[in-house]
């Protein structure tokens, strides 16, 4: 009986410290920075249509029974892989066996490669000197050496409201094929052991060589975060997006160089991919109207490919056993180009990533927690297809 009012008082004491560091994220203001242009396949509002080229399943590893969350980056134009491709798999999400895995679409084969486990939350605790007792949300990015860096959730004590996010850095040689990675160290975002931070969407590469990560934080409060990286992978700070405490896993568009979207998951009781938009390279955020768009708390994935913006969404309030994707000029009004999937209820295709590699859209995407999907798209001028 005596622990009921002490797990009461904890329970309080631990939902005001959520609050406190809700209130506190992204006090580190940053100065304006410049997004990189993605070559792009052609105007917006001309004529045209993306055409399927080719689409499959994502090698497993051998014996593995589930895959989720997976993202892709492009590689340079002189490495054998087009792209490399990254998700967690294991026996199911939050398995004590779950690695992250890795597999590359080589050019020459037009094939994926074998797939890696290439972090295994074991051999990363031992460098770290702390225990990992979950991995998941991989996110890659390249950085202008050529080198990938990957950033992971990775739970102690706790579930996924109580992550760190781990940076790891490949030390293999680039274009050799066999990932390598070792761990930087956890990313200092709160006094509070930076318990509660994670990852999920691709980052926004920068003008300067560094890259904007977007994060959130999850106890309690849902608040969503932009984290700035230097050239070298070196942490430089924090920015709140969204004055919202319900929204997550912000996935970003550049609608110019300094004028940038954030596109985010709804924990609330709407139902709605909400918006904020930064006009000053991310050093200020103003939470935007939200998009007439639905979203049963889930991820959403986002690309801007000069002036074209698209977004991949599940088109529902309550249910992922449907994936869309939409295209939109100005990142407020969307249209949909085509229905990526629609399966019965119970299906789940989720957590979509899209990368612009070989002059090809390429989409990823966890296919009913069993495997990764894929498929890959053609930008075709001219007249739309009927």
């Amino acid at each position: 009986m005596i622990l009921l009012p002490l797990l009461g008082r904890l329970v309080v004491s631990l939902s005001l410290i959520a609050a406190m560091i809700a209130w506190t994220v992204g006090a580190r203001v940053e100065s304006p920075l410049q997004a990189s242009a993605k070559a792009p396949p052609g105007q917006a509002n001309a004529a045209g249509h993306w055409v399927e080229r080719a689409r499959g399943s994502i090698p497993m590893p051998a014996g593995v029974l589930a895959a989720h969350a997976s993202a892709l980056v492009a590689m340079p134009d002189s490495d054998p892989a087009a792209l490399s491709a990254f998700w967690f798999a294991g026996d199911r999400e939050s398995a004590p066996n779950v690695e992250i895995a890795a597999s590359q679409f080589n050019r020459k084969s037009q094939s994926w490669t074998a797939p890696q486990m290439v972090v295994n939350r074991h051999v990363a605790a031992s460098v770290l000197g702390t225990g990992i007792r979950r991995l998941g949300n991989p996110i890659a990015w390249l950085d202008p050496r050529g080198r990938l860096h990957l950033f992971v959730v990775a739970t102690g004590l706790g579930g996924w409201s109580a992550s760190r996010i781990l940076h790891l850095e490949q030390s293999s040689p680039v274009g050799d094929g066999n990932f390598q990675f070792q761990p930087v160290g956890v990313i200092p975002l709160s006094w509070l052991w930076n318990v509660s931070y994670l990852v999920r969407t691709a980052p926004l590469p920068l003008a300067d060589g560094g890259m904007v990560l977007p994060a959130y934080f999850e106890i309690g409060a849902k608040v969503s975060v932009a984290l700035r990286f230097d050239q070298y992978g070196s942490f430089l700070g924090m920015t709140r997006i969204s004055k919202r405490t319900f929204t997550l896993q912000p996935a970003l568009l550049t609608l110019t160089p300094t004028h940038w979207l954030a596109l985010m998951r709804d924990h609330g009781e709407d139902g709605k991919i909400r918006a904020s938009e930064t006009l000053d390279g991310g050093a200020t955020w103003l939470d935007a109207k939200d998009l007439p768009l639905p979203n049963p708390d889930a991820g959403v994935a986002t690309l801007s490919i000069g002036d074209m913006h698209l977004l991949a969404y599940n088109p529902s309030n309550e249910k992922r056993n449907a994936l869309t994707l939409a295209k939109s000029s100005a990142g407020t009004d969307w249209s949909s180009v085509m229905e990526l999937e629609q399966g019965p209820e119970g299906h789940e295709y989720s957590y979509p990533a899209m990368a612009w590699a070989d002059n090809s859209l390429w989409v990823s995407y966890t296919d009913r927690r069993k495997s990764i999907a894929w498929r890959r798209f053609d930008w075709k001028p001219g007249a739309v297809a009927p």
